[in-house]
């Protein structure tokens, strides 16, 4: 039954990983890995010595630092909303209407977003036309850019990544919110001294995990976002490697800059689970 997962990942996560010799290489598609000439580092002191390395990083970090700080809890407290609604049925509807949003794609959220937010056109605009109000300029403005994106990505997959904590708290033991109720605890003592810490270690495993994730957060939804006017502030990493790498056929180049993510990514997790784990905690292993 494991099989077709493990040829998935040995096939598109592990053999891929040989062409990362082309980070160390001024690589041509002609000449192949054996015939490309060896630059050793100069492609990771291109990068570090480039104009575009520090506001590249500056904006993924603080993209990733809005995740970490405003998406990140938005499951938990979402499971947690759930978990205290008693009527079945109700909780079932609730629980299938959040998670829905996760299977549209990126380009239908986007493609919403313009529809009611473009500066002429949109609807919200048009309403706010209506009432003699300013216009807002949503998709135009930089300094939108950095909240559309984590709202959007909290309606979108909020919903979805609740499953795995209200999985959780299935298994949390009904008699420890009986005997908290015997000793005249309310809703949000129970919550706070049985709930969260029953599932303390699953928001730990995944904090751990998304840390690993600080510089690639993702392509498609920024590159749909991305506009001239707000290209200072949006772009990132991900769109970099897009526009050096592929339009451009800078390989070597772009491969070293995944390179340096995966490295940062490893030094994360690793950092942060011996940290956890000096506390007592479980960590990732």
């Amino acid at each position: 039954m494991i099989l077709p997962g493990l040829l998935y990942f040995l096939i598109f996560r592990y053999l891929p990983m040989g062409g990362i010799i082309i980070a160390f290489q001024d690589f041509n598609p002609f000449s192949g890995h054996s015939g490309s000439e060896w630059v050793g580092l100069a492609q990771f002191e291109r990068l570090f010595s480039d104009v575009d390395f520090w506001p590249l990083l500056k904006n993924t970090l603080l993209l990733s630092a809005l995740n970490l700080f405003l998406f990140f809890p938005a499951p938990i407290a979402l499971a947690l909303a759930i978990n205290e609604v008693r009527l079945r049925w109700f909780r079932k509807a609730v629980q299938t209407a959040l998670y829905m949003p996760h299977f549209l794609s990126w380009v239908v959220v986007v493609g919403m977003t313009i529809t009611l937010f473009a500066t002429q056109d949109g609807t919200v605009n048009k309403l706010l036309a209506s009432l003699g109000l300013n216009r807002i300029e949503v998709m135009t403005d930089p300094a939108y850019f950095r909240y559309v994106y984590v709202l959007q990505n909290i309606w979108k997959e909020a919903g979805w990544n609740a499953i795995i904590f209200l999985a959780a708290l299935a298994a949390v033991n009904p008699a420890l919110y009986e005997a908290g109720v015997m000793d005249g605890a309310s809703r949000w003592q129970l919550i706070w001294h049985v709930t969260l810490p029953a599932i303390r270690s699953t928001i730990i495993v995944l904090f751990i995990l998304r840390l690993g994730d600080v510089l690639d957060i993702g392509f498609e939804h920024i590159y749909l976002l991305q506009n001239s006017l707000n290209l200072q502030v949006s772009d990132v990493f991900d769109t970099y490697v897009y526009r050096t790498g592929v339009l451009q056929g800078e390989f070597s180049y772009t491969t070293a800059v995944g390179l340096f993510k995966s490295v940062v990514g490893l030094i994360l997790i690793a950092s942060s689970n011996y940290l956890f784990r000096k506390f007592g905690e479980e960590g990732v292993y």
